[in-house]
């Protein structure tokens, strides 16, 4: 997701400064420091000029650039993680097929050059979020086509490490409703983590993830790629633009569009679930009650 900034210089967004640190400390903080030093080393070897104003989304600073022949791109300046390493390597397995295309990339830094989208037309502009979420399961039908590549995260040590970290989180829950929910939750996903699947997921393809192009209607940007069961890649699809109504019509939906086995992709779904409950209660808060009336919809759809 990212936001516009007014200033069209490669000034840093306050904005950007402040989730930085919130997130990643003072790793954080030496990013905010090393970012207008890195914007010049890199316009400079890629031969880039700065072409609009920057923008930024809680983790990067993107620039829209021309190259050297004029052609339209967006500098994309990143603090790696667990989640957005396998970036590079996703887009470039991808190759522009249903994707943003990756046109350089450097590994010690992990800042990009992109191909340049519409960010003024996202899918989350869309009136129609049925035909906003036919569109991502058209686009996840084609991404998740084909087994991950090396070197991505692996669904089986993510799924392995939430049931253990289950044990110890869901106990601190006190309505018992809602920790017999994410119980259930739990079981779901014990029931399927044994076979955990080797398709390569976008993991967070939501609507303001899903930008117009000239050569194609809709692209995905910014996975957080992992190797998996496809049935994983239908949380955003579901909680963005949250309807309570709305939820098993676009479960249905996105289930038949990529031809999965229902009560399998269920079960993946609610780990997801599961998934966003943990990180609320490792950080002290409650769970939100779109996460917990989505498991709830599903547990028994």
């Amino acid at each position: 997701m990212i936001r516009n900034h007014h200033p069209a210089t490669p000034e840093v967004p306050a904005e950007l400064v402040a989730t930085q640190l919130k997130y990643n400390g003072e790793a954080g903080r030496a990013f905010i420091t090393a970012l207008p030093a890195r914007t010049a080393v890199f316009l400079g070897r890629w031969n880039l000029r700065i072409d609009g104003r920057a923008m930024h989304g809680v983790t990067a600073l993107v620039l829209p650039v021309r190259r050297a022949d004029g052609t339209p791109a967006v500098l994309k300046l990143q603090l790696p993680d667990d989640e957005s390493e396998g970036e590079p390597t996703a887009l470039r397995h991808w190759n522009g097929d249903h994707a943003v295309r990756l046109l350089d990339h450097d590994p010690a830094t992990g800042t990009m050059l992109l191909e340049r989208l519409d960010h003024t037309r996202m899918l989350s502009h869309h009136p129609d979020a049925h035909e906003a979420t036919l569109v991502i399961a058209d686009l996840l039908a084609h991404l998740t086509a084909t087994p991950a590549p090396p070197g991505v995260r692996r669904l089986g040590d993510i799924a392995q490490g939430m049931l253990e970290r289950s044990s110890r989180a869901l106990p601190r829950i006190p309505d018992p409703e809602t920790r017999t929910l994410l119980q259930d939750c739990a079981a779901a996903l014990r029931e399927v983590a044994p076979e955990p699947g080797d398709r390569l997921l976008h993991w967070d393809l939501h609507h303001e993830n899903v930008l117009a192009a000239g050569r194609a209607p809709w692209l995905a940007i910014d996975p957080k790629p992992l190797a998996g069961d496809p049935g994983f890649d239908l949380w955003p699809a579901i909680s963005n633009r949250f309807d309570p109504d709305d939820i098993t019509w676009r479960f249905d939906a996105l289930t038949a569009t990529l031809s999965l086995d229902r009560e399998h992709a269920r079960a993946w779904t609610l780990a997801r679930a599961l998934q966003n409950t943990l990180w609320h209660i490792e950080d002290g808060n409650p769970p939100e009650p779109p996460t917990l009336e989505i498991a709830r919809r599903l547990r028994t759809a």
